[in-house]
Parts: C-alpha cells; sequence; structure tokens
C-alpha cells in the first residue's frame, strides 16, 4: 500500500476529531473521504500531510512510519478549496513554486511548468495574473501547481467545492481522466457524494471521527452500510422494520423484501424508484403533499396517514399533481434491508 492509517487517532478540544482510523490507500488509486461537517475527513487528510499531528497511531507512506517526517518532506501534494494561489505571482510562477523551492533548475522549471498547463487545458497561460483567472482556471492553476513536484501522493480538500454546478460537473470528469492519464494516487475529501462517486475508485464514509463504510461507489449506493449511511447519500425512505420472511412489518404496512433478506428487527430503506403510485383506493393510501422537479423526473413527497413521509421518483409526464389522492406499492427490488437497526 503507499498509505496506510493505522488507528489514527486525532483529539481536538477533548473530542476525537479521528477515533482510531485505519485506511489503507493503493497505487495509482483515487478514494474520496465523504462526510458530513465535523465528521473527521478533514483532519484526516490534515494528519496524513504532517499538518495535524495524531494522538496516536500512525501513518505510513509506502510502509515508511511519517511520524517524524515533517510536511514538506513528505511528498505528497496538497489542493485547498480556496485555491491559496500567490496573487503576487503569475500563473506560471505560481505553478512552478514547488519546483523552484526544491532546487530545480530554471530550465526545468518552465519545461514541466508548460507540460502541467497543456495538461490541464491551460496553454499558453503562463504570463497571466491569477487575478484575471475564473475561478475554473484558477483551480487548474492550483491542480498544476499540486502536480508539479510529481507527489507520490495528491490529496484534494473539497477541491471543486467553490465553483457552480456545471463546472463542478464538468471538471470533475476531466480529473478522473488526467489522473488515469497520469497514475496518480489521490486521497480526496468532500461533502458532495455526487462529486465522489463521479470520481472515485472508492468511497469512505466517515461519521463522528469514524468510517462508517468503505466501498466502490456502486457498492455503497447499492447498500448502505447503515441509516445514517442512508441518509447522508441523500434517501429519506428509511425506517425500522421488523422483518419476518419474505415481507417486512413497517409504520407503511406490509412491504415486501428481497429473497433472503436477514430476519428481525431491522432498518428498511426504500429507494424512490421502489414506490409506485397506483389509482387511490389501492395499496397504501397517500395524499400528494408536495413536487420538485428534478431535471430527468419529479420527485413527490407522499403523505400517509398516520404514517412517515414517502418520496417516489415519477416520469415528468406521470407526476400527480399536489393534493391529490393516490395508492402505493412496493417493489422488493428497490427494498434494502440493512443490517444494524437505526440509531440517532
Amino acid at each position: 500500500m503507499l498509505l496506510s492509517l493505522a488507528a489514527a487517532t486525532v483529539r481536538l478540544g477533548g473530542r476525537p476529531a479521528l477515533d482510531g482510523v485505519d485506511l489503507d490507500v493503493a497505487e495509482h488509486e483515487t478514494v474520496c473521504v465523504l462526510g458530513p461537517s465535523g465528521s473527521g475527513k478533514s483532519t484526516l487528510l490534515r494528519a496524513v500531510a504532517g499538518l495535524q499531528p495524531l494522538d496516536a497511531g500512525r501513518v505510513l507512506l509506502d510502509g515508511r512510519d511519517q511520524h517524524a517526517v515533517p510536511a514538506h518532506r513528505r511528498e505528497v501534494g496538497l489542493m485547498f478549496q480556496d485555491h491559496q494561489l500567490f496573487p503576487q505571482r503569475d500563473v506560471a510562477g505560481n505553478v512552478g513554486f514547488g519546483l523552484r523551492m526544491r532546487g530545480a533548475p530554471k530550465g526545468e522549471r518552465a519545461c514541466r511548468v508548460t507540460e502541467l498547463l497543456e495538461l490541464v487545458g491551460l496553454p499558453g497561460a503562463g504570463q497571466r495574473a491569477v487575478a484575471a483567472l475564473s475561478g475554473g482556471e484558477q483551480q487548474r492553476v492550483a491542480l498544476a501547481r499540486a502536480l508539479a513536484p510529481r507527489p507520490r501522493l495528491l490529496m484534494l480538500d473539497e477541491p471543486l467545492g467553490q465553483l457552480d454546478r456545471s463546472l463542478r460537473e464538468r471538471l470533475v470528469v476531466e480529473l478522473r481522466e488526467l489522473f488515469g492519464r497520469l497514475g496518480t494516487t489521490v486521497l480526496a475529501v468532500t461533502h458532495d457524494q455526487g462529486e465522489a462517486f463521479a470520481l472515485a475508485d472508492r468511497v469512505v464514509v466517515m461519521r463522528d471521527g469514524r468510517i462508517a463504510q468503505t466501498g466502490t461507489p456502486l457498492e455503497v449506493w447499492q447498500r448502505p452500510a447503515d441509516a445514517f449511511v442512508a441518509r447522508f447519500l441523500g434517501f429519506d425512505n428509511v425506517v425500522d422494520a421488523t422483518v419476518e420472511g419474505a415481507a417486512a412489518v413497517t409504520p407503511w404496512g406490509k412491504v415486501p423484501v428481497p429473497e433472503g433478506a436477514p430476519q428481525g428487527a431491522r432498518t428498511l430503506l426504500v429507494r424512490p424508484a421502489g414506490v409506485r403510485l397506483v389509482p387511490a383506493g389501492e395499496g397504501l393510501t397517500c395524499t400528494v403533499a408536495a413536487r420538485t422537479f428534478r431535471g430527468t423526473h419529479v420527485s413527490v413527497h407522499l403523505q400517509p396517514q398516520d404514517a412517515p413521509r414517502l418520496e417516489a421518483a415519477c416520469a415528468l409526464r406521470h407526476a400527480p399533481e399536489t393534493g391529490r389522492r393516490v395508492g402505493v406499492e412496493f417493489d422488493a427490488a428497490e427494498i434494502v434491508v440493512l443490517d444494524e437497526p437505526s440509531r440517532p
């Protein structure tokens, strides 16, 4: 493994910001760490970079303990959300700064800067002032600067957080292609699951300084580890249930579950696609409480009597109007029985 964290622990104000975290990152792998504010994801990044000392545990790069290695000697690149470019330097001066600090000859620096500006889609921009660049262009300059010294590990802290949605969506595709071409090993932190799922080979979800789940984007999306992960990913149809055979007893009545589902007291996730609208009088009776246009579909919020709301995903032309009464049936193929009962 290129990077290994072993029982990494950081206490801030008496509270564990990192609580015995174990994490491996293989060479050429892109790992994205997800989590809400205060989950410990940025502390993890700072601990790996050497900007935050550990209270316990170890950080190893290529099997070597980094405890006594200062940040500037760890051979890692770090790119922050706010770019942190030097306004008094032009683009070339920013990109080549790390090489200059390492004593690289002027000619070598110039060649590397030209190469990187081509790579990030800013050819010929070396003499431009950074203040004259758009947010997306500044992001590219910051990326080129982080890549310039050829770090073994590139770390990104909310790399696209300050950009508008369309630019984020375009850049995340470009970043994944770029890292694939370069064979870069990447550890990124973000609160945006869409960004993480598009960029990562593996996703790590954190909660309260611990890892709640790790897996490929598909694995985490298809089977969240628990109610916290499911809700963090944006799923609202999560309830406590008792699984009995091929059905679960829930506040919405009996709901079918996939074959072989674990039995007993569980937490149930019903994906919006698994909430099927049928004529009123059939299935569970609900009132359409709200509708939200999502671009490719309409998210319909349904209020049953004396039960939690349900979210359904409907085709644009079939979405019922607010106030209408409808029936609901459930599709077992879109239902996940989570391994643990929910907790706050």
